[in-house]
């Protein structure tokens, strides 16, 4: 029933972003269909063309993207880190559709290939390639897939191949704020190596972004750019874009509460996620791998103030792999959860903040079950795991 319910959900949100008006905006988004993707295609085709800075100036941005894609398009900001041209400047070689379709199925496989280590199994992982999460990233034209990708890869591969795992946390630096916890994660479990190759990659990457596309745009990213962001996160509740909000500190706000009150809830939650993440990742805890891996995905989500549902691709990934275990949630609890990312601006639009909730209950669920089956395991007499 829930993957009924999820096709034809899927069925109605593609059918109504691909529906056109007259301007050749999308019935769904009151944009062009391609939505958040035309911000890296764009822009990436401007730095090409040697405008990288125009990325950097919010009007000569707007205009530059009207004229290059339509007059009418509504107003839209580059917010991302410099080196996540790297990845644009390929795809904008090509026609904005199918650049956009490259990235849309190239992305979904970085994520397929991702999970594969976690031994899921086949059916999970068409299921996990295929959720709500995912539909709705694609919706978006956002890259929550290949982040995703790189944080769970990263985490899954750790321990056997640490270089591979800090190349892959490396490029996690286009999207940084969702990498807050793979620092301590490595920390914890002495990953030294893993960690090297991080900051090697994360140098490397920066260094190339200066080379291709001038140094002065990390300058420009931080004086124009991070401020912009921050003003945007920081808007007075609500904005149209907040209905797809679903961290601790955009709950703050929804409920009414000042940035100093919301960015202290925000800090508590993000100090909690961390200590849950080192208490995970200590050596000889009573926790398998694949549990470890999927419920750092989820309190990822909890550590950053910034996060959409289309960031919530970990979030499916740990419901996929409760709803296989014997000891699970309730079906309806999790079916709730799956369907999440489709339902809850339906809530937010009505004043009902409750989108957080998903994964702080799925992470209570998961830290409760493994603190239980490691202390039943500690009265018995049982070694802890590696």
């Amino acid at each position: 029933m829930v993957s009924i319910v999820a096709l034809w959900m899927t069925e109605v949100y593609l059918s109504s972003l691909w529906t056109l008006n007259s301007k050749g905006f999308s019935e769904l988004s009151h944009r062009l269909p391609y939505w958040d993707f035309t911000n890296l295609w764009a822009g990436s085709r401007m730095a090409i063309d040697g405008h990288v800075a125009t990325l950097f100036d919010v009007d000569a941005y707007r205009a530059a993207l009207r004229a290059m894609l339509s007059p009418d398009l509504p107003n839209q900001e580059w917010s991302y880190p410099p080196n996540i041209l790297l990845l644009g400047v390929p795809l904008a070689t090509l026609p904005i559709l199918p650049a956009y379709l490259v990235w849309t199925v190239g992305t979904v496989l970085c994520l397929w290939l991702a999970i594969r280590p976690l031994k899921l199994g086949a059916a999970l992982e068409l299921a996990i390639v295929l959720s709500p999460a995912v539909i709705w990233n694609s919706v978006f034209g956002q890259n929550g897939a290949l982040t995703t990708a790189l944080l769970i890869g990263g985490l899954a591969v750790a321990p056997r191949r640490p270089l591979l795992a800090g190349i892959l946390f490396g490029l996690l630096t286009i999207k940084p704020h969702l990498g807050i916890l793979v620092p301590f994660c490595l920390l914890a479990s002495g990953n030294w190596r893993a960690i090297f190759a991080a900051i090697g990659t994360a140098v490397v990457i920066a260094v190339a972004t200066g080379l291709f596309f001038g140094f002065d745009v990390w300058r420009l990213f931080l004086t124009e750019t991070r401020p912009l962001m921050t003003a945007i996160m920081q808007a007075p509740y609500p904005q149209p874009y907040q209905y797809n909000a679903i961290t601790v500190f955009f709950t703050a706000r929804a409920v009414g509460l000042g940035l100093p009150p919301a960015y202290g809830i925000q800090a508590v939650a993000t100090i909690a996620s961390i200590a849950a993440a080192i208490w995970l990742w200590w050596p000889r805890r009573l926790v398998s791998h694949q549990e470890r891996v999927v419920l750092t995905a989820v309190l990822a989500i909890l550590a950053t103030p910034y996060g959409y549902t289309y960031d919530t691709i970990g979030v499916a990934v740990a419901v996929a792999m409760l709803a296989a275990m014997v000891s699970r949630p309730p079906r309806l609890i999790l079916a709730i959860c799956w369907l999440g990312p489709f339902v809850v601006h339906f809530f937010t639009w009505g004043g009902y903040c409750v989108a957080v909730l998903i994964p702080l209950f799925v992470a209570a669920w998961m830290l409760h079950s493994i603190w239980t089956t490691g202390h039943k395991a500690e009265l018995s007499g049982e070694p802890s795991l590696a």
